[in-house]
């Protein structure tokens, strides 16, 4: 029969009861700790974390009042409050056992024990602890949702053939466990696109979480991403489980990875490999089971050869890329987006009839977006909030108008055309070189890289 996976610690100042509990446990029960010596509780969870404890009530000769029990007792309950402490008393003394019951313990077992009973007192006390950390991870889940949910997240939107790209690796990739580099400007819905590789893997009925590291300081990284214990720091004021943690299962999104100092990817690298996390002020190990998803706008490549980014970091994080086109590379997708934040803001403002003229919408898409579809979104909020009627004009859209393209079609074909044969004179030069061809072009691999999937490259 295959042993238990559960750690026990015996503490009892009777060393033949110590080793007629190992011997037996030992045999039921993936690993089994045994000490003599109440004062040294302390140490063994400091360096590991157990699943049950069995503490006897009486440590000095005479006394058998179970004082000595119930003082560890507290003691490990303030180490730890989800412990499992079944408490080993002699024959008779019930009422002892009842005290420690209130006291926070979750069992007791007399002495002499029978195995059988043993047994089935520690597979019950199992069966809560388990229970108990599941509660312990799901209200600390909750409270990360309920922060990350405060900002929204609009459909994913697009028929443009560069979204058509999009959406077709996203549903190649999310069935896999793969780790996916999203790449792209600000304001191009790179998380939407990791919430859609999310909803479409295995991993849909568990946690998705996001972590914006371009926010989190280097001093509170570790915090955030590993958790810490109480008292790890000033303000440590209670345990925490760090986001890694909380992702367990599901999958973890770092947004803006391109922001990590080189210590702090040492980091995270190291986490990475191992698939376990420490929390700040423990040594023990805790196992992780995550989907990774990053995301940036910075050109890692770049950083990579100018020693900004470690490679090897680079190659653990993207076993396959997604680069997300930015709007003026999808033109076509502007007339729908459009419509869905009229839809959103019109109800959101109580003008639920509200449409754009054809003069206007032609405006719209020869405007170049810098911003992308976040600016896109806040435009039509503004002007929604700012018009007279339910009509949307060009007046009421404060775009920058040197941003206006005026070229006909004829000249915009030419212009495209012109493109992607300088692109592709570049990659011949290069023989194929994608980094050297963008720095011949005069711009950065990832805007390279749009431009070749737009011309089919």
């Amino acid at each position: 029969m295959a042993k238990i996976e559960a750690k026990i610690l015996v503490v009892d100042d009777d060393i033949d009861v110590l080793n007629t509990a190992r011997i037996y446990l030992k045999q039921q029960f993936s690993l089994v700790q045994i000490e003599n010596d109440p004062q040294n509780i302390p140490l063994h969870f400091e360096r590991d974390s157990f699943d049950v404890v069995l503490l006897d009530m009486n440590f000095r000769k005479g006394e058998n009042d179970g004082s000595d029990g119930l003082f560890w007792l507290n003691k490990i309950l303030e180490i730890d409050p989800n412990a499992i402490v079944i408490l080993v008393t002699a024959y008779g003394e019930f009422d002892l056992a009842v005290q420690a019951i209130k006291a926070g313990g979750t069992d007791f077992i007399t002495k002499p024990w029978k195995n059988e009973k043993l047994y089935g007192t520690i597979t019950s006390a199992l069966q809560l602890r388990k229970s108990k950390l599941e509660v312990d991870r799901l209200k600390n889940t909750q409270k990360t949702l309920e922060t990350d949910i405060e900002s929204k997240y609009e459909n994913f939107l697009g028929d443009s053939p560069a979204m058509q790209q999009v959406f077709s690796l996203i549903d190649k990739v999310a069935p896999t466990d793969a780790t996916v580099l999203i790449l792209g400007e600000n304001g191009t819905g790179k998380e939407l696109a990791a919430r859609a590789l999310h909803k479409r893997s295995n991993r849909v009925s568990k946690v998705f979480i996001k972590v914006d590291l371009g926010s989190i300081s280097e001093t509170l990284f570790e915090s955030e991403l590993f958790g810490h214990v109480k008292g790890a720091f000033t303000d440590a004021k209670e345990d925490k489980p760090g986001r890694f943690e909380l992702a367990s299962g599901g999958t973890l999104f770092l947004d803006e990875i391109g922001n990590l100092s080189l210590p702090l990817q040492a980091k995270l690298l190291s986490v990475l490999q191992q698939r376990k996390v420490s929390r700040v002020g423990s040594n023990k190990e805790i196992p992780i089971d995550i989907r990774l998803v990053c995301a940036t706008n910075m050109p890692l490549y770049e950083m990579v050869d100018s020693g900004k980014f470690r490679q090897d970091l680079l190659y653990r994080i993207n076993t396959v890329e997604l680069n997300m086109p930015s709007l003026s590379e999808r033109t076509e997708d502007i007339e729908i987006l459009a419509a869905h934040f009229i839809n959103v803001f019109g109800k959101k403002y109580n003008k639920d009839k509200v449409r754009i003229d054809a003069a206007t919408m032609a405006k719209l898409k020869k405007y170049s977006w810098p911003g992308n579809i976040r600016e896109l979104e806040h435009a039509i909020e503004r002007a929604i909030i700012l018009a007279d009627g339910n009509k949307l004009s060009t007046q009421d859209f404060l775009l920058n108008t040197s941003k206006v393209t005026e070229s006909s079609d004829s000249e915009i074909m030419n212009l495209s055309e012109m493109e992607k044969r300088l692109i592709l004179k570049a990659l011949d030069k290069h023989q194929g070189n994608v980094t050297r061809a963008a720095k011949e072009l005069g711009i950065d691999r990832l805007a390279l890289y749009r431009r070749m999937q737009k011309y089919g490259l």
